[in-house]
């Protein structure tokens, strides 16, 4: 499995850390680093499944590729300022994304998912989430899919940086709503009393955005034929198999996660 450590970010005056990568053919992933098993730093090395997805697209595509790790939050905002390329941490395709960025196809089919303390018989599907306090990462998708629901305003939505799979374990909150992927390794992996609530709400696509600039563009396309490549010949499955057990990169991904 490839692994990685923490690099530095590229400090030259006047231009962007982004800018100046592309130039020497070197791509500036963001990431949280805190996001298991997608990103996490574990006896100070950067690894999980983006990251083993990235050093394989840049050996595809020629790349060197350099992380940089930030809050989940403040992701967005950097790639808008140009301090880094893309943004490697299973982030979702939406319509107000499209918007303001491009992105490549798919890499992850996901779904969204209610997870509760284990034992908790009152909360079988998101429909029993009405009058439930329910944590989600700030800055996520899962935020917007909640506000979207038709009973949003019964739903008391909490926003967290981090730890609502511990604040749910304690009761803090009835549920924590993230992909299902993860949702279904935290429970795995972890001692923490967490069980799967129904299935998932909503299909979700995640892919790498890029500005939309030329430039840009053009290291999107270049990311995205990497990805084409990876696909087609099996080494992202292989990657998906490695961490999950089972190809996350494909439509069948919700049920192979049971």
């Amino acid at each position: 499995m490839l692994k990685t450590f923490i690099t530095a970010a590229i400090a030259t005056a006047g231009l962007s850390t982004a800018a100046v990568a592309q130039e020497n053919d070197t791509l500036v992933v963001g990431m949280s680093g805190g996001y298991f098993p997608f990103t996490f730093v574990r006896q100070d090395e950067l690894q999980g499944f983006e990251v083993d997805v990235m050093n394989a697209v840049g050996e595809e595509a020629g790349l060197d590729i350099e992380f940089q790790t930030m809050s989940f939050s403040g992701l967005i905002g950097a790639l808008e300022a140009g301090r880094i390329d893309t943004i490697a941490n299973q982030i979702t395709i939406t319509p107000e994304r499209e918007a303001a960025f491009v992105f490549t196809q798919p890499y992850v089919i996901d779904g969204a998912q209610v997870v509760t303390q284990e034992g908790n018989d009152e909360i079988g599907s998101v429909e029993d989430l009405r009058g439930r306090t329910v944590a989600v990462n700030l800055g996520s998708n899962f935020e917007q899919l909640l506000r979207e629901l038709p009973f949003a305003d019964e739903i008391d939505i909490r926003t967290y940086e981090s730890n609502i799979e511990q604040d749910t374990a304690l009761g803090r909150v009835d549920a924590f709503v993230m992909d299902r992927v993860s949702s279904a390794q935290v429970i795995k992996e972890s001692p923490l009393p967490l069980q799967l609530a129904g299935q998932p709400f909503s299909e979700i696509r995640n892919a790498l955005p890029f500005r939309d600039t030329e430039e840009d563009r053009a290291m999107r396309d270049r990311v995205d034929a990497a990805l084409s490549a990876l696909k087609e010949d099996g080494r992202l499955a292989e990657i998906s198999q490695e961490w999950f057990d089972s190809d996350i990169t494909s439509v069948a991904a919700e049920t192979e996660t049971e």
